[in-house]
């Protein structure tokens, strides 16, 4: 007996041994990926972060020539605000369109509730802000401003910020009970054009086109008010043509310091953000479209707009002097760093190309093919406020 059974153990190991093995699925987290806007072909690229890869491409999102996104807060629907007023909710689990609308003839962005539960979008036709359920896309409030909206950003406990172009006011929406309250902020400067939350939720700093300086409001002041910074920046001085509106929600923060690109001009300018005081300017290649801060932010990387926008230039922020530069091909839209900034990531639209740097040295760590690429997105914006 005892030889039969060392003969049918040896045997059930052996089995075991050259049995074929099952050939594992391969699962993406969604922490690791991101999406990337292909605006000349209404479609989104969804990549890879530790591949440096590409997964999978979605199609059929509408007119993407200006879109940007948000994500849920457990990062696996992409909600995406086309130019052409359509918000298309994507799951990028399964690489697949879930819902969509076409709610305007003409939207700018958009942002997501705190709670997660609810989608606002940013419009220039017919202007206004509506807002959706996140789950079912369903209308849940219309706000009408009378105005194109721009710089619409989250901020806690269920309410949305933006500002109005033509009336030169700034609007507080509180979602928080049944039907929304609106605070509205008037004579906040002329023309806003873009706006940003800091990451504590208590600044909303929003950028002027049509007067120098910026304006901010402390979000929690009981009675918020306009506050100016920078009034007297380019008084005296030749304005350029503007050829592409910076972006404040690529806003750069590093240490107790605000970088932001200047309008009409080749510079950056740095601000206390105790103070709201200028604390240096930096000149710059170009006019700077994005001044975005490493997230350790010992670095701002800034592109710049048409015709200089082949150039990446980075800003030591102990120094605040430009410290490399580079060209990494036509027409250089966006840049998005990896969570803890090791890369940094690099659309660059007329190369048809997504190109990875390491911070630290410079060196390219590799690229990846896409359509016309413009905003690069990764999952975890998820977890931050005003993105």
């Amino acid at each position: 007996m005892n030889i039969l059974k060392h003969f049918f153990l040896a045997f059930a190991v052996t089995s075991l041994v050259v049995a074929p093995t099952p050939k594992a699925e391969t699962i993406h987290a969604t922490g690791d990926l991101g999406l990337v806007v292909e605006r000349a072909s209404g479609s989104l690229l969804l990549i890879d972060q530790s591949e440096r890869a590409a997964l999978a491409r979605i199609e059929g999102l509408g007119d993407l020539s200006h879109a940007s996104l948000v994500y849920s807060p457990d990062q696996r629907f992409a909600y995406v605000f086309g130019r052409d007023g359509g918000l298309t909710k994507v799951d990028i689990t399964t690489r697949k369109i879930v819902g969509r609308i076409v709610q305007s003839g003409n939207a700018i962005g958009g942002a997501i509730s705190d709670d997660g539960r609810l989608v606002a979008v940013s419009n220039y036709e017919p202007g206004g802000v509506r807002i959706f359920d996140a789950d079912t896309l369903e209308l849940v409030a219309d706000i009408p401003t009378g105005s194109k909206t721009i710089g619409l950003v989250d901020a806690p406990g269920r309410k949305f910020v933006f500002s109005l172009w033509d009336d030169g006011a700034t609007w507080i929406a509180d979602l928080s009970s049944r039907d929304p309250i609106v605070t509205r902020i008037e004579d906040i400067g002329t023309n806003p054009y873009d706006a940003l939350i800091t990451d504590d939720g208590r600044l909303y700093i929003t950028g002027l086109f049509g007067e120098d300086g910026l304006t901010a409001i402390d979000m929690w002041d009981p009675e918020p008010r306009p506050i100016r910074v920078l009034p007297e920046y380019g008084r005296g001085q030749k304005d350029l043509p503007v050829y592409k509106m910076p972006h404040l929600e690529g806003w750069a923060r590093a240490g107790r310091e605000f970088v932001l690109p200047a309008v009409g001009h080749h510079q950056v300018l740095w601000i206390d953000a105790q103070t709201l005081s200028e604390t240096g300017r930096t000149d710059t290649y170009g006019q700077p479209v994005f001044a975005m801060a490493r997230p350790d932010g010992r670095q701002v990387w800034v592109n710049f707009a048409h015709p200089l926008n082949d150039t990446i230039q980075v800003i030591d922020t102990v120094g605040k002097n430009v410290v490399h530069e580079f060209k990494p091909g036509k027409a250089v839209l966006h840049m998005e760093f990896t969570p803890r900034g090791h890369e940094v990531w690099v659309s660059v639209r007329d190369a048809g190309k997504v190109i990875i740097y390491d911070t630290r040295t410079f060196e390219k760590r590799g690229e990846i093919d896409a359509e016309s690429p413009s905003g690069i997105f990764f999952t975890s914006r998820a977890h931050k406020m005003g993105l």
